[in-house]
């Protein structure tokens, strides 16, 4: 757990994160989001002490983190930065292995943790594993520097806007990579990002930052349906609320029995994707299938529009 109590920091005199208080519970994947200058990377690296605040407290599993040195607080959190930030003379495993040669594993475990990340991100290590950050392209070095962050198996990952540099295409493929990631290890992730579609698709919680202040810290459904003021509901974006709360749905909470005509949807999609293809076909139902290709129900258009309003 997190604990993040009145938190303030100034710049020149200047308040960047102004009486900040949240909590991030364990396992759970928090967004940071606002507008450049809002306080959130200054926030973030408070956490993992990269920046000192100047008051208030932050306390990682009920130790605070001014009683942590820094080299083993920072050994402790995964980092991920945007441009994935990977020591260009070194080999994929090398930098994987950079946390873990630090901590003085042995080869033959970080050999092993290597092999593990490389798998779990769909990297072969036989093909990867030598290869320099050069010869990746612009997702695969993304993928691993986030394995290079998780490589000593922390408790808590921060990612600074991790995907800000990939095209829109590789952006939404990193954010299922993400997704899926976290559902098989269960780290704590918190993360900044400025766009509020990748704040609604990945956080379990939303904080929204303006000029230092925090000024809601809710669910993704609480936000969208019960913007704290006017600056949170422009950000939200009135025209884009029906279709941001459908993304953060998947066809598994809406499938039911019954069968339907056309080309199959998966379980694991979202609802918004699920109301592109039932429109864009033309169809008031669609098949539904599980990861073995079997079709297991049927996805109903009304049923997804519903969705898709304001929570009662």
């Amino acid at each position: 757990m997190i604990e993040i109590e009145n938190v303030s920091k100034r710049y020149d005199g200047r308040l960047v994160v102004d009486d900040v208080s949240l909590v991030i519970e364990p396992h759970k994947i928090v967004t940071i989001v606002g507008m450049s200058g809002s306080g959130k990377t200054t926030l973030l690296r408070m956490i993992n002490r990269l920046v000192q605040r100047d008051s208030g407290c932050i306390r990682l599993d009920g130790t605070d983190n001014e009683l942590i040195p820094g080299h083993l607080l920072r050994r402790s959190i995964g980092y991920a930065i945007q441009g994935d930030g990977l020591f260009p003379h070194r080999s994929v495993a090398e930098n994987i292995a950079t946390v873990p040669r630090l901590l003085g594993w042995d080869k033959q475990r970080i050999h092993a943790r290597v092999t593990e990340l490389l798998a779990l991100f769909q990297l072969d290590p036989a093909v990867y594993a030598e290869r320099f950050p050069h010869q990746l392209s612009g997702g695969q070095r993304q993928r691993v520097g986030v394995a290079r962050a998780l490589a000593a198996g922390p408790n808590v990952l921060l990612m600074d806007e991790p995907f800000g540099a990939l095209d829109p295409i590789i952006r939404s493929k990193a954010r299922d990579d993400l997704l899926a990631i976290h559902r098989a290890i269960g780290t704590t992730i918190v993360m900044v990002t400025h766009d509020m579609d990748e704040a609604v698709t990945l956080g379990d919680r939303i904080a929204v930052m303006d000029a230092g202040r925090l000024l809601q810290y809710a669910s993704p459904a609480e936000i969208m349906a019960n913007p704290a003021n006017p600056f949170v509901e422009t950000l939200v974006g009135s025209s884009e609320r029906p279709f941001r709360m459908l993304s953060f749905g998947c066809v598994a909470d809406i499938v039911e029995p019954g069968e339907a005509e056309g080309a199959p949807i998966s379980l694991d999609a979202s609802l918004r994707d699920a109301l592109a293809e039932l429109l864009w076909s033309g169809r008031s139902a669609i098949p539904v299938h599980d990861d073995n290709g079997m079709i297991v129900g049927q996805a109903k258009l009304k049923t997804v529009l519903n969705r898709a309003a304001k929570p009662v």
